[in-house]
């Protein structure tokens, strides 16, 4: 197996943000659907937001609780190192070095935010869902890695990347949400 071959490349990268853009949307309108609103009164509700993009208003993450400054932080890391992991090459010290750095930040981001409920005070949400299974995959996908069953160990580690990263922090980008209110509000 050359070198070469162990880079996902940018044009699976972007099938993989396509796809979990496309669950993303699928979701927000199982979601609408739940509220009793049908697709078009969701979608519409979407365009006629009055936010706006600014610079990132960093005040309201300072003034949140520590545990969703925690969580920010390690997801930024988690996103960050997760795409560079992706796109580079696999299988080296490199690679290695960053997978732990990688599975760290996850796993903070999963435990910080078991402690948020603020999308459904006082209980979990169903985001919780996705840090739940981040926790019982993150071992798996390190065990599969540690086995050199690199197949099952790519699979895992990119089904988080998309499910963990991409559709639950899609879901932080909604409007209301914090994250909403520092680029929009």
């Amino acid at each position: 197996m050359s070198d070469a071959s162990l880079s996902i490349g940018p044009a699976r990268f972007l099938r993989m943000v396509f796809i979990g853009l496309a669950v993303t949307v699928g979701l927000i309108l199982a979601v609408g659907a739940a509220q009793g609103r049908g697709p078009a009164a969701v979608l519409g509700a979407f365009l006629h937001l009055k936010g706006h993009m600014h610079a990132p208003h960093f005040g309201l993450l300072a003034a949140a609780p520590i545990q969703i400054q925690i969580h920010v932080a390690a997801v930024g890391a988690a996103l960050a190192v997760g795409i560079a992991l992706m796109l580079g090459l696999k299988g080296n010290t490199v690679h290695r070095t960053l997978g732990w750095v990688w599975v760290t930040a996850m796993a903070t981001a999963a435990i910080s935010s078991l402690f948020i409920h603020r999308a459904n005070p006082g209980s979990f949400s169903f985001l919780h869902l996705f840090a739940g299974w981040t926790l019982i995959a993150l071992p798996m996908g390190v065990f599969a890695a540690r086995k050199h069953n690199v197949r099952l160990h790519s699979r895992t580690m990119t089904g988080m990347f998309v499910g963990g990263l991409l559709i639950a922090g899609a879901f932080a980008f909604m409007p209301g949400r914090l994250m909403w209110q520092v680029l929009f509000g």
